[in-house]
């Protein structure tokens, strides 16, 4: 087991500045404020599409991400961190509003996440630990979807049904995962 020293914020596809969207620029302004932890947050390369064969070499060459890194992934950017995953070691990712499918979406299915199998096991043996945030209410993602991730890679799950897609702009049950895990 590697000790994170820090985390990489995947956004999800269009949210524009992402410093501005979400929860994105509170919980990557309160991990920098964690001591000898730092936490990156940038607007990603093709920010509508996601294109995984833009976003994963720009996961590794442009953000860094490693054995040490801690992958904090919202939709797309969850589907990111599980492909990245599948190829690469990291201490550990923490997937919000995780999902499966293209769920028939064009751009979806344009990303590249959903062209070949989900490799669970390569992902599971890549990374120390799981998390997943899901809410049974998720205006875009079936919560069946949500559940096989979290059933396919043996993640500690926090089942919430009332917090849609995880659009608030604080998240501090996040910051409480990461210090926890941490602690470890």
């Amino acid at each position: 087991m590697v000790l994170a020293t820090k985390a990489v914020i995947i956004p999800g596809n269009g949210s524009g500045d992402v410093a501005q969207s979400n929860w994105y620029g509170w919980a990557n302004r309160k991990l920098n404020d964690i001591p000898g932890f730092t936490s990156t947050l940038r607007n990603m390369p093709d920010p509508i599409t996601a294109r995984r064969a833009i976003w994963l070499p720009f996961m590794k060459d442009d953000l860094k991400v490693d054995e040490e890194t801690i992958i904090i992934g919202h939709s797309s950017g969850a589907c990111a961190a599980v492909r990245f995953a599948e190829e690469n070691k990291v201490a550990g990712i923490i997937l919000v509003g995780a999902y499966t499918s293209d769920l028939g979406d064009s751009t979806e299915a344009a990303s590249g996440y959903f062209s070949d199998s989900w490799r669970w096991e390569l992902a599971k043996a890549n990374v120390d630990w799981v998390v997943l945030f899901g809410s049974t209410d998720d205006p875009f993602l079936p919560w069946e979807e949500q559940e096989t991730v979290a059933d396919s890679l043996g993640a500690e799950l926090h089942k919430y049904e009332d917090r849609g897609h995880f659009m608030d702009r604080t998240f501090p049950e996040l910051i409480k995962v990461v210090q926890e895990k941490l602690k470890h």
